[in-house]
């Protein structure tokens, strides 16, 4: 998908008075290799049979993944009757929470889940369900992040202000020496930040990162408003009919810095790495290469081989091939990811990968640790030596 067919998605469903193009970049418009690469994609999908969305496949997942949160839920809150059951159920929910965002809400966030506008429209939804704004995410993940990936100023994926330095072109504070030790802990809290401020904040606002957005009205602000009260009646007003506040809180934590963990470092691992670039415009509103290319450069996969990962974090650890088809559903992803390597080989074109979740791991350790250092001396102000007299 260009990132024009993307605009032209977001201003039909969204329509806003809010001008949300008035800083867009364009790409160099050379779109030879994409063109193929879509052509081949879809010469595969024609051989095989295999439909890009409505997959059986991801209707039995979405059932288990929902059943598995469904069941933990009422165990934790009805039944549980000792402090290991509390924490053990509670991290099965958080798993859950994460799995339904990795799977569910992702696909169909992206219109990859089903033909039909309206079943995505839903199962979108299961983000305002645990805790999140399927109309926010619209606007930061899938028209910013995946438009603009790893572009200071325009993908807010990467920027987190002062708490972590994630591109080249950002400040630098001196705290950022130990980002790569404090992040790890703070990534427990990315669940917390979205149910008890994020969202709101960008509400009031109208701004995502340093971006404006339209503020939700009619159904959408129905919607997020449902959503909010939903998800505190179950994660506070039901649980508090039952357990002391203290109980509350304490298995609220353990879920959603489970559900935290998970979701950050998975999206880390695809764009916060050292395999990837980190571009900036060549001029004002201009960036030199085709909106595929800068994909491919920006974008890494990994642990591809294996199977585990890819059922349990939605497809995502092949990341490449869902940001060069954002709707097609991830069950597809193994199975086309031959022809985007072999195309990008073709082309000469970056194909990123790491081959192991672990080696995914130490890569954005090492991009941390590299970002948090001083940038070194430009060799203009490099200090040169006294001649002697």
């Amino acid at each position: 998908m260009s990132p024009e067919s993307i605009h032209r998605t977001a201003e039909t469903v969204r329509a806003s008075p809010v001008d949300v193009s008035a800083d867009r970049l364009k790409f160099n418009g050379d779109n030879t290799f994409q063109r193929e690469l879509r052509r081949r994609v879809e010469e595969h999908f024609r051989r095989s049979g295999h439909k890009q969305r409505d997959s059986a496949r991801m209707y039995l997942k979405s059932a288990i993944i929902l059943a598995t949160f469904a069941a933990s839920y009422v165990l934790l809150v009805f039944f549980a009757a000792t402090w290991w059951q509390g924490l053990l159920l509670s991290a099965v929910l958080g798993s859950a929470v994460a799995q339904i965002g990795f799977n569910i809400q992702h696909d169909a966030g992206h219109q990859a889940y089903s033909e039909h506008r309206w079943i995505n429209n839903w199962m979108a939804r299961t983000l305002d369900l645990v805790g999140g704004s399927s109309y926010i995410w619209h606007w930061k993940h899938a028209h910013y992040h995946h438009t603009y990936v790893n572009i200071d100023g325009h993908d807010s994926d990467i920027s987190l202000g002062v708490l972590a330095r994630f591109a080249p072109m950002q400040k630098r504070y001196r705290h950022h020496r130990w980002q790569h030790l404090y992040m790890w802990l703070l990534y427990g809290l990315t669940a917390v930040s979205w149910h008890l401020h994020d969202d709101f904040h960008d509400i009031i606002t109208g701004t995502i990162g340093k971006r404006r957005f339209p503020r939700p009205r009619g159904k959408d602000l129905v919607v997020f408003v449902l959503g909010k009260l939903v998800f505190f009646t179950l994660a506070f007003g039901l649980p508090l009919a039952f357990h002391s506040i203290g109980t509350v809180v304490l298995y609220y934590s353990v879920v959603a810095m489970v559900a935290g963990v998970l979701l950050a470092m998975v999206f880390q691992l695809a764009h916060a790495v050292e395999e990837a670039a980190f571009p900036s415009p060549s001029e004002p509103g201009r960036i030199d290469k085709p909106w595929a290319i800068h994909q491919l450069e920006t974008t890494v996969n990994f642990a591809r081989d294996s199977r585990v990962i890819t059922w349990l974090v939605g497809g995502l650890n092949f990341q490449i091939e869902h940001h060069l088809f954002p709707r097609i559903s991830h069950v597809h992803y193994p199975t086309i990811a031959p022809v985007v390597e072999a195309t990008c080989r073709e082309y000469d074109v970056p194909y990123h990968t790491n081959r192991s979740f672990s080696a995914g791991i130490a890569s954005h350790y090492r991009w941390l640790r590299r970002m948090g250092r001083p940038d070194p001396a430009p060799a203009s102000l490099a200090l040169k030596p006294i001649p002697q007299t």
